[in-house]
């Protein structure tokens, strides 16, 4: 690997990773020069790292203006989180059926005790991954790999969605965690159906958006 591309990859995954955890909101303007004078670094490898960013559909390019971080679509996270609870409660009811829920409820509840010391030291970055991977544990215990894909697709939205909450709302971190433990109780009882409402009620109290059933997710 050339040096050159060595560098444009750094500058990608380290903006990257500031828009996913919120460190760079959408709507920001940023320019190549203040990147590369941050990173130590000529401003080509920050071109080419804007230019792969705007592919993927994080930023918009701007000649002489600037690198644009694209905001969370309208209507966005209400899609994304019917994605999500059409996958995750599946999951469940398929997991409930089968051997592997022992199995998950460990994996869960390991996966908890590392949400509950990112909450302690307030990494909101370090939190939002955890929070995507405990979902994504849910999603992967069906052994469905096409449907494991299909919601690795969703995994940076999710992830970018929850840290602009926290950072909107760090109270939440504690509740989220309270919602997770809630989760794994109704995983372990192999209440599938009590799991897809406490589902959807969290997701749409963490994202602010519209309840649709009456019932509490605690």
């Amino acid at each position: 690997m050339s040096k050159l591309h060595s560098a444009a990859e750094q500058v990608y995954r380290e903006v990257k990773e500031r828009i996913l955890s919120a460190a760079l909101p959408g709507g920001e303007l940023i320019s190549e020069g203040e990147i590369a004078a941050e990173m130590g670094t000529s401003r080509t490898p920050v071109r080419e790292a804007f230019l792969r960013l705007e592919t993927e559909g994080w930023m918009r390019l701007y000649p002489k203006r600037g690198a644009l971080v694209v905001p969370v679509a309208d209507g966005e996270a209400e899609h994304v989180v019917a994605a999500r609870l059409l996958l995750e409660a599946d999951a469940v009811r398929v997991v409930t059926r089968g051997p592997g829920r022992a199995e998950l409820v460990r994996a869960l509840r390991a996966n908890l005790e590392a949400q509950h010391e990112a909450a302690d030291s307030g990494d909101v970055a370090v939190f939002s991954g955890l929070d995507a991977d405990f979902h994504g544990l849910i999603v992967r215990a069906a052994g469905n790999p096409l449907l494991v894909d299909f919601y690795v697709g969703l995994r940076e939205r999710q992830r970018r969605m929850t840290a602009r909450s926290l950072v909107r709302d760090p109270l939440q971190l504690n509740s989220i965690i309270d919602d997770h433990a809630r989760l794994v109780d109704l995983v372990d009882a192999g209440d599938a159906d009590g799991f897809a409402t406490a589902d959807d009620v969290h997701m749409r109290r963490v994202h602010g958006l519209p309840r649709t059933t009456g019932e509490d997710a605690r």
